[in-house]
């Protein structure tokens, strides 16, 4: 099937990046395969994640379909856009349909897009996952590579005012090793193991990255435990219940 939503988004997205100047900084992209199947599981802090965990497969010229809550496909505007690029609807109270169809699609040689904690993490620190990642990987027989974003959480988070013209944020792209299904007992062994590994990435992009705080009242955006004003991973958690 042809690809003609998919290009001109991507194209627009460069566009944006280049007129916002912002400062990409893309690690470890040789590490996504250019051909077969593979999940991409990324950290999420920001409602943009998909698009800078897409770009972070830019390099070897794949084209990712996510997995997004149904409502996404719903709206007028991101409807036709999300189908078109084909993304894959997740229904949350029958998930069964949507992750057949991301298995489907990663025998197909798909490349499968998943934020395995579900929803945003306010405390900017990697929350408990969904093992839905890891056992489509290993029901597929493909690699999952675990990837960090950060600096996204400046642009849109929730909680918090939308600055999508803010010029010259620094953005975080980390991609790591692949882990492969067959080195994993199971796939609650492999979901342990991919919160160790994103949790020690998106340390690292946090650790490394280019820009402070520029007085207390823009601590927001840092974890409580680097000094951030960001709730604790306890305190977010309440929040949510």
């Amino acid at each position: 099937m042809p690809e003609l939503v998919y290009p001109p988004v991507i194209a627009f997205a460069k566009t944006m990046f280049r007129v916002l100047d912002l400062r990409i900084t893309v690690e470890g992209a040789h590490h996504v395969p250019r051909t077969g199947g593979v999940v991409l599981a990324s950290n999420h802090v920001s409602y943009l994640d998909f698009i800078f965990c897409g770009f972070g497969a830019h390099g070897s010229r794949r084209l990712v379909r996510f997995m997004a809550k149904q409502s996404v496909f719903r709206h007028r505007l991101s409807g036709p856009l999300m189908r078109g690029m084909r993304h894959i609807p997740v229904d949350r109270a029958a998930g069964a349909g949507s992750y057949e169809a991301a298995v489907d699609a990663l025998r197909r040689g798909e490349v499968v897009g998943v934020f395995p904690e579900a929803t945003i993490s306010r405390s900017f620190t990697v929350k408990e996952l969904k093992s839905g990642a890891a056992r489509m990987a290993r029901e597929a027989g493909v690699p999952l590579l675990p990837v960090a974003l950060w600096g996204t959480q400046r642009l849109w988070t929730k909680g918090r005012p939308r600055t999508l013209t803010r010029r010259r944020t620094p953005i975080t792209i980390l991609v790591d090793e692949p882990m492969d299904p067959a080195g994993w007992p199971d796939a609650a062994a492999m979901t342990a193991g991919l919160k160790e590994r994103l949790s020690a990435l998106v340390d690292r992009a946090q650790r490394a990255y280019p820009e402070q705080p520029a007085g207390p009242d823009d601590r927001w955006w840092l974890p409580a435990h680097l000094g951030g004003t960001a709730p604790t991973p306890t305190e977010a958690a309440a929040s949510e219940r």
